[in-house]
């Protein structure tokens, strides 16, 4: 459902997920720069969501990876997160790979690095047939997973790449509408980028992850929410065009988590403390404030 922008309301300060708990019982949280930083896991964050379910609570990580959700777990395993800090796993590849599904025969050009070729293996796997790989200017749509090198290149780059397909009306399935996404202490950019490209050169995108309503769809039924108990939901995430504005779209309630992706903007300086200023700025720019807020997850 789409949501009306919310009053400008201040939102709350949280000191931590305890603060208001007892009000939720599904938590649909992001992963990248709330729960990890593509370097290892933020222990307090895995047990904050480990506590909230120890009291009863369930918890679907809902991110915008565009692998398979096994996939993911495993690397969460590897960078420390525990299995016991949730239930379930939803991902912007999994909706991919349903939309792939929704177009056999048709042939296909790919946009991403090869370790995101998993995603078309699960496709054919379940398909029961290989995909057909063709160039951009022959394919009948694009997939889009991230740039083909997230380190050297821009998005613009590829505008010599998609002008063909985007005037012949070829969709583009992007399987991460993040624009950019932080490694550490470093940006790089996403296939949101490449989607946004897309579309200023006339071309149709469709979008499989957040703020889009497909993957909280598939997440809420993973997590067995009635559509009547929808305020019993919590958002938690730290990307307001897709965490804190897919929850709107959703009418769910949230939490931002200010350290993430917006760090730069938010906690300048070399202490890395929350800037009210800043903060206060960020948030008049914003179409609509989250509910609640902290710096980092924590129970």
């Amino acid at each position: 459902m789409d949501k009306q922008p919310l009053p400008n309301v201040p939102p709350r300060k949280l000191g931590g997920l305890s603060d208001l708990a007892a009000n939720y019982d599904v938590i649909l949280c992001d992963v990248w720069g709330v729960l990890h930083d593509g370097i290892a896991a933020f222990p307090k964050a895995g047990d904050a969501l480990r506590q909230f379910r120890q009291k009863g609570g369930k918890v679907i990580l809902i991110t915008n990876a565009p692998r398979p959700a096994p996939v993911i777990m495993r690397q969460l395993d590897g960078l420390g997160l525990v299995r016991e800090a949730y239930d379930g796993l939803v991902s912007s590849g999994d909706v991919t790979i349903g939309l792939i599904l929704e177009r056999p025969g048709l042939s296909l050009f790919r946009i991403g690095p090869p370790g995101d070729n998993v995603v078309y293996d699960e496709a054919a796997r379940l398909g029961g047939a290989p995909l057909a790989f063709v160039p951009a200017a022959e394919a009948d749509y694009l997939v889009c997973t991230g740039l083909f090198d997230e380190k050297r290149e821009k998005a613009e780059d590829y505008d010599a790449l998609l002008t063909e397909p985007a005037r012949r009306g070829a969709e583009l399935i992007c399987a991460n509408p993040d624009i950019v996404v932080r490694i550490g202490p470093e940006l790089v950019a996403c296939a949101g980028a490449i989607a946004e490209r897309y579309e200023a050169l006339g071309g149709t995108v469709i979008q499989a992850g957040k703020p889009f309503p497909a993957i909280y769809e598939r997440a809420l039924a993973l997590a067995g929410c009635a559509p009547t108990r929808r305020e019993r939901v919590l958002i938690i995430g730290d990307a307001m065009h897709t965490d804190i504005a897919g929850a709107h779209r959703q009418g769910l309630d949230n939490i931002f988590i200010t350290s993430g992706i917006h760090r730069a903007e938010l906690h300048p300086g070399e202490r890395g403390d929350l800037d009210a200023a800043a903060l206060r700025q960020f948030l008049e720019s914003s179409d609509g404030p989250p509910m609640a807020l902290m710096p980092e997850l924590i129970w």
